[in-house]
């Protein structure tokens, strides 16, 4: 299977392309700078430099693309539509790091994690930036896109331990009662969706056993 991870170098993108080589797939780095990836093949380009022909003949492309300040949050959504503008109309299929505060928490999913959490008002720009790129999804037929969301408690420094529970678009919790997942067992969990191919124009969840 041969796949594109954008953004390859941050957090989620380094650990998803670390799993995906590590089963055998054919990778290619897409990175701003220095390639600081496991993967062999990378090209050095701005997201929005990025062209359709640069990602012909995927399997699937990886939008890792993240944005952390008031002024650079609009890269996510906008990075979500560049790509499935690229992506559109072709069998390519899109699977995009998604946010946690978009998932529902009642079986009428009229109410959000983000709606029902006293989050800080600093961290709601990127909350809304992620919500935005699912709810522009959600109006495209022409891209077989996935979303995956993340528990809430999202950490980056977590241990691998190669399983997780799947959800769909309501907070998941584990035995626990918590909703935590690692980095790692995130990418375990993207890269087995990319594998399946199960969730065609869908938001799918994940969270640690």
């Amino acid at each position: 299977m041969k796949i594109a991870v954008v953004a390859a170098n941050g957090k989620a993108g380094r650990l998803i392309v670390e799993e995906a080589v590590n089963r055998g797939m054919d990778v290619t780095a897409i990175v701003r700078g220095e390639n600081k990836t496991a993967a062999k093949n990378f090209v050095i380009k701005d997201i929005f430099d990025i062209t359709r022909e640069d990602l012909a003949g995927y399997d699937a492309v990886v939008d890792a693309v993240g944005a952390w300040t008031p002024d650079t949050v609009h890269i996510i959504p906008d990075a979500a539509m560049h790509l499935s503008d690229l992506l559109k109309g072709t069998d390519t299929r899109l699977v995009v790091v998604g946010g946690a505060g978009s998932l529902f928490v009642n079986p009428e999913h009229t109410k959000t994690v983000a709606d029902v959490t006293a989050f800080p008002e600093s961290v709601m720009p990127v909350l809304n930036a992620h919500k935005e790129a699912l709810d522009k999804l959600r109006a495209r037929n022409d891209v077989n896109w996935t979303y995956v969301s993340p528990a809430g408690d999202f950490r980056a420094d977590g241990a691998r331990t190669g399983k997780y529970i799947l959800g769909g678009e309501e907070l998941v919790l584990n035995g626990k009662g918590e909703s935590v997942i690692s980095y790692a067992d995130y990418a375990v969990a993207m890269v087995d969706e990319i594998e399946s191919g199960k969730h065609i124009k869908e938001r799918i969840s994940v969270v640690s056993e």
